[in-house]
């Protein structure tokens, strides 16, 4: 009956009960530690508890283990597959796997496309901590330009879209990043970051580089422009704080203060991630680049005033 992103982990005193959505719009895995069963969003838990990879759990399946084993049906044969994109390229640790893919290597690859789709003449790459350094390595490699520790992340701030005000979200960019000033000044920079969504991150970095000396800041973004919400489970829910959706991608340069702004095609980035499924999105959840949901989503879901 439930339409939209869901993964279920339900226990009881006898067993274990585990559903996808029919879409898998988040990633779900099964692994086995010795002869039991284990669950997890992500691959890389796996490795920490020293449990096996078996295989994902797939859209519309519910898994039921007891003492009998591992039991599975489906509840729904829907075939369109959605796993949400932003896993790929900000959500997920880098040395998990989606559907068989590496997301490092994932990213990687979003950076060599950015590389062929935008050639840049500058100094140095740096990439934004730390979900973009995958991306900024593979610019660097295709490009050429070497990649450089240009922005140091403070390890106690967590991650600053999702404060809820503006002020916090400001004052957390400054405790979270520092500029390396031996490694910028008199440079052209090329910054590599994974999205924007409210610009605020983007415009305190590329200030910060520009005062620790970089001559110039070429902003590259390993995905295409954020312009609708998330209706998923992500922090998003209004066009309103998405600044993609408000200004022209010339607008948002000159917002940022970055000397050139570009972002990745939503070709380049499915070329890059690289998944086989039949079909122009490849299985993906697009929906926050192109506004193509892919479910009913319902009006008493959307703010006054929002259209979907």
């Amino acid at each position: 009956m439930l339409k939209g992103a869901y993964a279920f982990l339900i226990m009881t005193e006898n067993e274990m009960m585990v559903a996808l959505d029919p879409h898998g719009l988040r990633p779900l895995s099964l692994g086995k530690l010795g002869d039991a069963y284990v669950i997890a969003s992500e691959t890389c838990a796996f490795d920490i508890v020293g449990a096996e990879f078996v295989r994902d759990v797939l859209p519309g399946e519910l898994l039921i283990i007891d003492d009998e084993g591992l039991h599975s049906e489906m509840y729904s044969m829907n075939s369109n597959t959605a796993i949400c994109t932003m896993e790929y390229i900000y959500f997920s640790r880098p040395d998990s796997n989606i559907h068989g893919i590496n997301v490092h290597t994932a990213r990687k690859n979003l950076g060599k496309q950015l590389a062929k789709e935008v050639p840049i003449e500058a100094d140095v790459v740096t990439g934004v901590p730390d979900s973009s350094i995958s991306a900024a390595i593979g610019y660097a490699e295709e490009s050429g330009i070497p990649y450089e520790m240009g922005l140091i992340k403070n390890r106690y701030v967590g991650r600053t879209f999702i404060q809820p005000s503006q002020s916090l979200r400001e004052q957390g960019v400054k405790m979270k990043l520092s500029p390396v000033r031996g490694v910028v000044e008199g440079k052209r920079v090329i910054m590599v970051d994974d999205s924007i969504v409210r610009g605020t991150t983007s415009r305190r970095i590329v200030n910060m580089l520009k005062e620790a000396g970089a001559t110039e800041v070429h902003v590259v973004i390993s995905s295409p422009p954020i312009k609708n919400p998330c209706f998923y489970g992500i922090d998003t829910s209004t066009s309103e704080e998405l600044i993609a959706s408000r200004h022209a991608v010339e607008e948002i340069r000159e917002l940022i203060g970055a000397d050139t702004l570009t972002f990745l095609s939503v070709e380049g980035m499915l070329e890059a991630i690289g998944r086989n499924e039949p079909g122009e999105t490849r299985g993906q959840c697009l929906a926050c680049f192109t506004g193509k949901y892919p479910t009913e989503i319902y009006p008493q879901a959307v703010p006054a005033g929002q259209k979907c």
